[in-house]
Formats: structure tokens, C-alpha cells, sequence
């Protein structure tokens, strides 16, 4: 019996490279969808339901670890693998308590998927090796956001809106219509963010967004 995947990645060059590792190698695995963000994996979800939904951690509209949270409402026998560039240990215990079923890397992807996916299809955990590596030296325990990064409590309510919607993916020119903001405001914004958590990078921004459960509604 197959194993119905549905594969979603808001890059198309990650999607199209792991269909292909799939395609080649996985005998006993179809990919009967795939998506580029959150909430198109909850529409293919409701009318064509997969065995094993492989998600990206940080999609635009809907990030994989609310996406876990939806699609367990959707069916909770549902087994999902995160994907994801993040190797931080935080973001992998908050992916397993919200219903993750494995936790793969990107860079390593290509060759662990195949194992990766039937390992989790069978009601077991599967963790990249780094990934493993955190819990068998004992870093399940909870970890502060390292000091270097300023509370979340520091953010104004627009502030923290459009840190959410950064880690969702949303662009500034995207994040101007949607807020009706102009560009100069959502930049200013941006500044003001980075500024009261002391974070400069945007992979940074989205790495702490995660961690923090920031939601927008």
C-alpha cells in the first residue's frame, strides 16, 4: 500500500528537488499534493487527506508549527515531518509537543527523506542526526531565549504584527497592502523591531517569532 504524501515548501526549487528524491526512490510513496504555504495545505487537506504531510517550519500565511496545530484538528492520526533549514532545539521541541512526528533538516534531506517519511508513517520519530544529537546530550529541558535578545514584551502591538507576518514570509511591499501602511512606515517598523530585540538578521527575526509563538490574527 502507498504512502499518500502531501509536500509542502514555499520554495519551489526545495519542493521540485525533494519530489524528485522521492519520485526516484520511493517505491512505496506518491505525492498526491503540494503547496507553498500553510493554508493551501489545509485546503488540499479537507478534500484529499495524505498519510504524511512534510512541511516547511517558516511558510508564508501559515508557519508549519500552526499548520501541525490545524491539521491534527483536521485528523489527529495524521503523521507530519517538519523540513526546515533550523536546526535550533527549541523550535524541534516545540514542532513534537504541538504533534510533529519527525524533524528532517534541509541539508540533509535529499538523503533521509525516503527513510524519514516511512519511519513516521509507522508511528515512530524520526530526528536528523544533529537533531538527535541535542536530545541524547539531554537538552530536553526548557531553554530562555539567549540573553543576547531582548522580551517580546518590548514590542508595541503593530510591532509585533509585523514580526509575524515577517516570519510568515510576507515582503515589506506586501506587508504596506496588507496593513495599508505605506513602504517608509513598514521600513521604519522593521528598524524599530530589530532595534528593541537586538536582532539583525531576518533569519534571525523569523528564528525568534518561532520560538516565541508570536501569532497574528
Amino acid at each position: 500500500m502507498d504512502i499518500k504524501v502531501i509536500l509542502a515548501d514555499d520554495h519551489e526549487v526545495v519542493r521540485a528537488g525533494i519530489k524528485a528524491v522521492i519520485e526516484r526512490k520511493g517505491n512505496d510513496i506518491i505525492i498526491i499534493g503540494e503547496a507553498s504555504n500553510g493554508e493551501e495545505v489545509l485546503r488540499i487537506a479537507k478534500s484529499n487527506p495524505a498519510d504524511v504531510y512534510v512541511l516547511d517550519i517558516a511558510m508564508p500565511l501559515l508557519n508549519g508549527i500552526e499548520t501541525i496545530e490545524r491539521l491534527k484538528k483536521i485528523d489527529a492520526t495524521c503523521k507530519i515531518l517538519i523540513l526546515s533549514m533550523y536546526d535550533d532545539r527549541t523550535l524541534v521541541e516545540r514542532a513534537l509537543k504541538n504533534g510533529a512526528n519527525g524533524y528532517l533538516l534541509k541539508e540533509t534531506a535529499t538523503d533521509e527523506i525516503i527513510h524519514a517519511i516511512q519511519e513516521v508513517y509507522l508511528d515512530r520519530y524520526f530526528l536528523s542526526p544533529n537533531i538527535s544529537k541535542y536530545l541524547v546530550e539531554g537538552f530536553l529541558e526548557k531553554q530562555n531565549i539567549s540573553k543576547q535578545y531582548h522580551t517580546i514584551n518590548t514590542l508595541t502591538s503593530r510591532e509585533r504584527e509585523i514580526l509575524q507576518l515577517i516570519a510568515e514570509g510576507f515582503n515589506s511591499k506586501e506587508m504596506s497592502t496588507k496593513l495599508n501602511l505605506s513602504l517608509n512606515t513598514i521600513h521604519v517598523h522593521r528598524h524599530n523591531i530589530m532595534q528593541r530585540l537586538n536582532i539583525h538578521k531576518q533569519a534571525d527575526l523569523i528564528r525568534y517569532a518561532l520560538k516565541e509563538g508570536i501569532s497574528y490574527l
